[in-house]
């Protein structure tokens, strides 16, 4: 069984900083592409951003150049690392990743949610 473990949310000032981990457990033969996303009180899911296995990212316009995604492929962990935070960045953030079990085809795999708040 695979799970992705995340941490690392909780409240920030407008202007501060704050970094999420996602890590794969379980019995994992590959781990493909890695992500993050968020949902915010009545709104839709909403992609954050990507890093593909060999590292190329990609970013949602909202937060280029204030996010950072990163990972550590040896500990099957994701990271996003956020900057000069921003009340309209509240939300929940999920991981996303897509694992491979032994003996298994890839599969897409979603964490339990973290809560980040944006607030003075």
């Amino acid at each position: 069984q695979v799970h992705l473990v995340e941490s690392g949310g909780g409240l920030v000032q407008p202007g501060g900083s704050l970094r999420l981990s996602c890590a794969a457990t379980g019995r994992i033969f590959g781990v493909g592409a890695m992500g993050w996303y968020r949902q915010a009180p009545g709104k839709q899911r909403e992609l954050v951003a990507t890093i593909t296995s060999s590292g190329i990212t990609n970013y949602a316009g909202s937060v280029k150049g204030r996010f950072t995604i990163s990972r550590d492929n040896a500990k099957n962990t994701v990271y996003l690392q956020m900057g000069s935070l921003r009340p309209e960045d509240t939300a929940v953030y999920y991981c996303n990743a897509d694992v491979s079990a032994p003996y298994s085809t890839y599969r897409d795999y979603w964490g339990q949610g973290t809560q980040v708040t944006v607030s003075s």
